[in-house]
């Protein structure tokens, strides 16, 4: 271990100085990416970022570069540096211990080559002693895991049969309770089994070679042969989860949360979903006590338990081994671990080489034990200063919202009561949470990785199962302060701002107030938005899903939404593959009312002075360029592809584009009527 920090020593260093070589040594907005020959008005994507574009190289190892991953890569390495010291100094049985260790076994190669498939054989050997459908019901049952990423991050897909979410009730927000979604699919999402174009099958093509490889690996290192050659086996779980795939609902859909509003008694299975023998599954799921759980996706759920039954056993043993073996392989020996990224790293994002081992390490920590390095990471890297400037900017544009909102028009005094005593309700945190989630009992090795993963997964199981049915803590953090994100909980009314993302370039004490509330103000606003959004609007001040619209408002916000989704169903980033405008229509409201209201509170905090310019730009134009600038991403085009279908984002170049709708970007930047961004007022969208 002495030898492996010495190296990860000189890594951190080399790594740390690639980090911030893009980083302006200016305060405020980038002079230097800024194309003067774009014209504002005809693309204001790169008239931002232009020359930044042409300067940047997206690496081997990385789908994708950009702000957002610039500070991304910064938080790497601070945790990186507060792994080594774990490694130094903590106690046994302690959180920093774990931290330690978990570590350690990522980056012990001698020892993951080692025990070969060994870690895995047991659940291979569970798997190949399944014999009727009681059996298969219950081992997918054991194999229920919590799914983190449901309306928190808006993912809905999970390799598992089905995803246990745990969250406030849609219909008793005072509660946590049980919401069972959708899985199924190892591939992003349906699309990549559904889509009859070329590209697509393509993909498949190279997915069923991979499935084919990965048999073939698994049976060299168990040192036998199955009955049915590899490429048959693989035939047939591409066959079953292009079958799952078919009966899955798209990210548009899940969207949905009248869709989703499923209140089911667990007695009620088998008969609206025949096919899995339920009771098994819930008590090998450990939810044989519960007495009713929300349903995702109605469809789904009952497609696939009718799978159960009628999809030959074999086939589901084939699927289940297939999927413990994909979903382990990062975990293990390099022949795996290289073959998984083969796929998912070239093939889906178009990356050529893997990230740093010791950055991967990284990742497995903040994913498995994420709350114990938010502890550190916010005692060493976020002060109390940084907290409380950021809370400050929070109060600034929460006091906008408040106004803006009062001097809506289209608002029955009804309905507008109610969006005030919901934004007046928002839970605000900053930073990181008041109070710390431990570990105590979880058990890491520093020679057992994939172990390690496997009791981190069960570990945070039992802790989401042990919410259910207690009181709602709306104080409660679902992301770690080192994370380059921000997070809006409708179910909570609360938000989540870590304090990963409030450092340069995107909140910076010492830049332009105008860059501040262009960056960070925007993130800010966008966030509050969300309290609004097509999904925020659903729930009330209380995070309880309920109608407090009346009808005429609610048309009118749904005819506002359905031109704001129509505006983006133009953009065109590949081509022939547009955005998805229902699908990211959510994140374009809050972008929209972000922007809006992060300008009208910086506008209150310069009260009324002319602001000094910056590189011949007035306030204004400042305010506006570091709104693009925050969106510059260079992405490869398999991943831009895989974006445009699985995430309710649009391409950073897009959400760029929001300054259409805003009256004072015309202004600002003289945009006139013969360019190609120019909207007639009566075309641009103004919603909150």
């Amino acid at each position: 271990m002495n030898i492996v920090r010495a190296l990860l020593l000189s890594a951190l260093t080399l790594t740390t100085l690639l980090a911030f070589a893009q980083t302006p040594a200016t305060h405020g907005i980038d002079l230097t990416s800024i194309d003067r020959s774009v014209k504002p008005g005809d693309n204001f994507y790169l008239f931002a970022n232009g020359l930044w574009m042409q300067r940047t190289t997206i690496p081997a190892d990385r789908p994708s570069v950009g702000h957002f991953r610039e500070l991304a890569d910064r938080s790497d390495q601070q945790v990186l540096a507060l792994a080594l010291d774990a490694a130094r100094s903590s106690a046994p049985n302690t959180d920093p211990r774990r931290i330690a260790d978990l570590f350690e076994s990522y980056m012990d190669l001698t020892a993951i080559e080692h025990a070969g498939l060994t870690p895995l054989q047991p659940t291979l050997d569970r798997i190949a002693a399944l014999h009727n459908r009681k059996q298969l019901s219950a081992f997918l049952g054991s194999t229920l895991r919590a799914d983190t990423d449901a309306l928190n991050n808006t993912n809905f897909h999970t390799a598992d049969i089905f995803g246990l979410w745990v969250a406030p009730g849609f219909q008793d927000s005072g509660h946590y309770a049980p919401y069972l979604m959708q899985g199924g699919t190892e591939l992003p999402s349906r699309d990549y089994y559904l889509d009859a174009s070329a590209h697509m099958q393509e993909i498949r093509a190279k997915y069923l070679t991979h499935l084919t490889t990965l048999f073939r690996l698994a049976d060299r290192y168990a040192g036998s042969q199955q009955t049915d050659n590899p490429a048959q086996r693989a035939q047939r779980v591409l066959a079953l989860e292009t079958a799952i795939a078919k009966v899955q609902l798209s990210l548009a859909d899940c969207e949905n949360i009248h869709k989703a509003n499923n209140l089911w008694r667990a007695s009620d299975f088998r008969s609206k979903a025949p096919g899995l023998d339920w009771p098994s599954f819930f008590l090998a799921a450990s939810l044989s006590t519960q007495k009713t759980l929300y349903v995702w996706q109605p469809s789904a759920i009952v497609g696939e338990s009718a799978l159960v039954a009628s999809t030959p056993l074999d086939v589901w043993k084939d699927w289940l081994a297939l999927h413990a073996i994909e979903d382990s392989a990062p975990y293990m020996s390099r022949s795996f671990d290289n073959q998984h990224f083969a796929l998912f790293g070239t093939v889906l994002t178009g990356a050529t080489a893997q990230r740093p081992r010791d950055i991967r390490a990284v990742r497995a920590l903040n994913q498995y034990l994420g709350v114990a390095v938010g502890k550190l990471y916010a005692q060493r890297y976020f002060s109390p200063q940084a907290k409380a400037d950021a809370e400050h900017l929070v109060a600034n544009l929460l006091a906008v919202y408040h106004k803006r909102l009062e001097a809506i028009t289209w608002m029955a005094p009804s309905t507008k009561a109610e969006a005030l005593a919901k934004l007046s309700a928002l839970q605000v945190s900053v930073g990181y949470p008041d109070t710390w989630r431990t570990y105590t009992g979880l058990d890491i090795r520093p020679d057992d990785l994939l172990g390690n993963i496997d009791r981190a997964k069960l570990f945070d199981y039992h802790y989401n199962l042990s919410r259910i049915g207690q009181p709602v803590n709306r104080r409660e953090w679902c992301m770690n302060p080192q994370t380059v994100n921000a997070v809006n909980l409708p179910l909570d009314n609360a938000l989540n701002f870590p304090a990963a993302i409030l450092q340069p370039p995107f909140f910076d004490p010492n830049a332009p107030d105008a860059a501040n509330y262009g960056a960070i103000g925007t993130v800010i606003g966008h966030e509050i938005s969300h309290t609004f959004d097509t999904e925020g609007a659903d729930f009330d001040a209380k995070g309880k899903v309920r109608d407090w619209w009346t009808p005429a408002d609610f048309a009118h916000f749904n005819a506002a939404t359905a031109a704001l989704a129509a505006q983006f169903d133009t953009y065109e980033p590949l081509p022939g593959l547009h955005v998805n405008g229902r699908q990211t229509l959510g994140e374009d409201i809050a972008d929209l009312g972000g922007v809006n209201a992060s300008l009208d509170a910086w506008r209150a905090a310069e009260a009324g002075k002319t602001p000094p310019k910056f590189g011949g730009y007035t306030g204004e134009q400042q305010f506006f360029i570091a709104f693009a600038q925050v969106w510059a991403t260079k992405t490869r085009d398999a991943a831009l592809r895989r974006q445009l279908l699985t995430d309710p984002h649009a391409p950073g170049e897009i959400r760029a584009l929001t300054v259409r709708n805003l009256d004072a970007w015309y202004k600002d930047f003289n945009v006139q009527p013969n360019q190609k961004l120019y909207l007639p007022p009566a075309q641009r969208i103004h919603i909150w």
